[in-house]
């Protein structure tokens, strides 16, 4: 399977843009690593721009390839992949939608499976087993990327907002590293479950 993170401009998949995409072949040394400028009338979320200490320029810097190009070349590095299936942390909720609306606005065919490994729940489904309950605060999930690093003994060195306000300074959120640290902690937890 292929660990997979992308960056965008903000969370809306309908109304913002990808600007990297970091993938990485979890049985094999294949890596994927591509930025890409974002479309004239795609949006652009502060948030978004806190957490990669981007700015909206450098978004758009026409000097860089299109979204595009990007995706065509991420497309041909999954389809010479063995195993088409991604792994993401929360794959339904941006990775996978936002590839697919811009695969089609651009007439693309994405060549991933429509399956895809879910970091989140089987971060969840370890926590489980290791202490009979969910991770959950508010009422809701709390497995995010950090306390899943938190799991595997990492600690979270990158920005975290909250409400569009920074409450941790770090190091900007990257695809490419992102992707493997999805890889790393999904190697752990798995071995977990042996």
């Amino acid at each position: 399977m292929i660990a997979l993170d992308i960056e965008t401009s903000g969370m809306n998949i309908e109304k913002c843009g990808i600007f990297q995409i970091g993938a990485l072949e979890i049985e094999g040394n294949r890596e994927f690593f591509e930025e890409a400028r974002i479309d004239n009338e795609d949006l652009v979320l502060d948030e978004a721009l806190k957490l990669t200490n981007k700015t909206e320029n450098e978004l758009r810097d026409k000097n860089k390839q299109s979204q595009k190009q990007m995706l065509e070349k991420f497309f041909q590095f999954v389809e010479n992949s063995k195993t088409k299936n991604l792994l993401c942390q929360n794959p339904s909720a941006l990775d996978i939608p936002i590839i697919a609306i811009k695969a089609k606005k651009y007439g693309l065919k994405t060549p991933f499976h429509y399956r895809a490994f879910d970091l989140h729940t089987l971060a969840q489904t370890v926590y489980y087993k290791k202490y009979g309950k969910f991770l959950i605060k508010d009422g809701k999930s709390d497995m995010g990327l950090s306390n899943v690093l938190k799991m595997v003994g990492k600690e979270d060195d990158r920005i975290q907002t909250r409400d569009g306000k920074i409450v941790k300074e770090g190091k900007e959120h990257n695809a490419r590293e992102d992707a493997r640290l999805t890889a790393e902690c999904f190697k752990k937890l798995v071995g977990e479950l042996r």
